[in-house]
Parts: structure tokens; sequence; C-alpha cells
């Protein structure tokens, strides 16, 4: 397949909305039942767009083929970002007067939204706006903290409402960085679950710990620190992780004891504590632990399963 066919078919996948994808895919009936299984949608549409244009290659797909799964495309209701521009701004004025909406495009088939809010008697804080990054054709949404969290389920509202989806999905997930956001909840990160093939030895993988530490905190063992390498490269991976500075732990548990009696044991309402690491860059800080010596492998799975559950929030209660 040339170049000129692969982008006709990249353009024409990439126009379909995620939520008619594979719908439009078994309808076409080009790429077998199997190899729609082997690839994975919850990743970003670029991505899943890439993949399936190398099944088509891999099908030997001609004009004819491309042509025909354009027809099913203009069947379908196509996603309108002026059309959501519209109706999210209307939404958002006919709930509350005092707002200003203003939006700018941005790559990835994103939109950047600026909101002042306001109040029914007072005018829009221009100098204190939420901003909103949507991603077409997606139930995911990014804000900016703002002050006036009672409207956040209006905004909530808005977004699911103009984006034509059924709900738009509310994750314990912070940080500064919209990129590690991004590579997080697309599953453009990719974790312990999956392969990687390396030629490079364990002897020659850098985990990107200074030469000059310590030794003292180091293992001195050979054959004791190549297995804390491979067990920190199968939980991490040999990438840069994603940028998160924090991690927070609410816990709530009872006193268990085998003694009987005492102030704790007579305690009904559970002990409550909050736990939080912080650190400019925690998932590495967490990747270079047990290297280091500090930590044992593997790390607790309250640590290394954020990107995969795509939070940095917990409540931990007793079962």
């Amino acid at each position: 397949m040339d170049e000129t066919l692969a982008e006709f078919f990249r353009r024409t996948i990439l126009k379909i909305p995620m939520t008619e994808m594979m719908t439009v895919l078994k309808t076409w009936n080009f790429l077998s039942e199997n190899q729609l299984q082997t690839v994975n949608f919850r990743q970003r549409k670029e991505s899943i767009v890439q993949d399936l244009v190398l099944l088509c290659e891999e099908n030997r797909a001609s004009l004819n083929d491309a042509a025909h799964l354009d027809i099913i495309c203009d069947d379908i209701d196509l996603f309108d970002m002026e059309q959501f521009k519209s109706s999210f701004k209307k939404i958002l004025q006919r709930a509350l007067k005092n707002v200003t909406v203003s939006f700018k495009d941005a790559e990835e088939n994103s939109v950047w939204i600026r909101i002042a809010w306001g109040t029914q008697y007072k005018k829009p804080n221009q100098y204190k706006p939420a901003y909103v990054v949507y991603y077409s054709q997606t139930p995911y949404a990014f804000t900016s903290s703002s002050q006036l969290k009672s409207n956040l389920p209006l905004l909530g509202q808005a977004l699911t409402v103009a984006s034509k989806h059924h709900h738009i999905v509310k994750m314990d997930l912070r940080s500064r960085y919209l990129d590690s956001l991004k590579a997080i909840v697309f599953k453009q990160y990719n974790q312990s679950f999956e392969t990687h093939n390396s030629t490079t030895s364990l002897q020659e993988r850098s985990l990107g710990l200074d030469i000059n530490m310590n030794s003292r905190i180091i293992h001195e063992n050979k054959v004791e620190k190549e297995r804390v390498q491979r067990v920190t490269q199968e939980i991490f991976g040999d990438y840069p992780q994603p940028r998160l500075e924090f991690a927070q732990y609410k816990l709530e548990t009872k006193f268990k004891s085998d003694l009987n009696g005492g102030i704790l044991a007579e305690r009904e309402e559970p002990l409550r504590c909050l736990v939080k690491f912080s650190s400019p860059h925690l998932l590495e800080a967490l990747k270079s632990l047990a290297p280091a010596g500090i930590a044992d492998v593997p790390l607790s799975p309250l640590l290394t399963c954020i990107p995969n559950k795509g939070k940095n929030y917990f409540k931990i209660r007793d079962k």
C-alpha cells in the first residue's frame, strides 16, 4: 500500500467518532474479528488509527476498500467542533447569566476552553478564570482548579450534553502537567502487564541513578542488584514516567487486638489518617527507591498502580 492510500485511510478512520468506531469497522467487514481484538481501543485515537492502518496494509487494502469505508463514514453523524462550542456556551449562559466562555482550537482534535465564572449578582471574575481542555469524541476533559466548586456539576452537564456522551468520566487524578495526564488517561503509558523486548543487558541499562551516589546504600551483591533492576524494570519499564507531584491515601481502619478491653478496642468509630507522598517527580522517585537500596522490591501495589488505575487519590477502608 503506497503512502497516498495509507494517508487516505488514516484521514478516513480519524474522522470516525470513537463511539461509532467498532460499529463502522464491523459494517465495513474488511478487518477480521481477531484482528480487531489486537487493537487497544483505550489508547489515544491517533495511536488507534495507526494500528488500524497497519492492519489495512497487512490485508493489502485497495482504493476500492478505502472508498467503501468512506461511504460508510458518510452515513454516520460526525462530530462537529463548532456545534460543540455553540452548545456548550449556550448551556452555561442559560443556567448562569454572568459567565463568559472563550475557545481556542488546539492539536489532536482538542479545544481549550476559558471560563470566567460569575454569579447571579456578580459579573464574571476575569482575573481568576477556569480552564478546560476537551478532546473531541472522548468522554474525557481536563480542568484546572476553580474557586467556584459549586459550578462543577454545571460544567459536567455542559460537557456531557455538548459532547453527546452519556457521561464525562470523573477521575481522582491531578497534576500540573497536561501531557502526563493525557498519557495516563489515554493509555499512552505502558506498565508492567505489557512485554518489553530489548537486547540490552541488565548491566547496560540505566535507571537514571547518579553514579556518584553513596555506595554504602547500594547492594554490593551483584546477583541481588540484578534482581532489583529486573523487578524494577518489570514494574516501571525502561522509559520516562508520567509526571505527577503527589499521591494521597485516606485510610479508615478499626483497631484490632487479641487482647480484650482497652480504649481503642471499644472505639466504634474507625481510625482515620491521611498519608501523602510528594515529590517534584513522584513516579520517577518511586522507581529509584529499590535500586538505591531504600526499599525492597516489589513496592506496594498501592504505589505502583497509579498510572494503571489512572488516579493519585485513594480511599482505603477495611473490608
